[in-house]
């Protein structure tokens, strides 16, 4: 569990990636690449965490995907007390696919993001 807020930095690569999905759009899988980065980064946060699905829902919905739009709504229940109290699957890509609770290796640049501006 994180005890600090979020740093500058490290929200201002989320924000970025968050902005990266946004003005990837109609490609939706330069979108979702955009938002998994955003969650690997936000997970031990947890409102960013929960805008991260919340961003991923919405693309769901979009793409007209109903097992992935359901996964995100569990998400979305989940994300910020798994944050809260630390118990978050680190690197996670927080997709349907993935799994809820599986751990994945975390980017290298999004390692060194997190072991510099956390």
């Amino acid at each position: 569990m994180r005890s600090k807020p979020m740093s500058p930095v490290v929200r201002a690569a989320f924000e970025a990636e968050l902005a990266r999905a946004s003005a990837a759009s109609p490609d939706t899988a330069a979108m979702w690449t955009a938002l998994e980065r955003a969650h690997i980064i936000s997970q031990s946060w947890p409102w960013p965490h929960t805008r991260a699905h919340w961003h991923m829902f919405r693309l769901a919905v979009r793409c007209r995907d109903r097992s992935e739009a359901v996964g995100q709504v569990v998400r979305l229940l989940v994300a910020g007390v798994g944050s809260a109290t630390g118990r978050v699957p680190h690197g996670n890509t927080g997709r349907t696919r993935a799994g809820l609770f599986a751990p994945m290796p975390v980017p290298d640049d999004i390692r060194a993001l997190l072991s510099g501006g956390a």
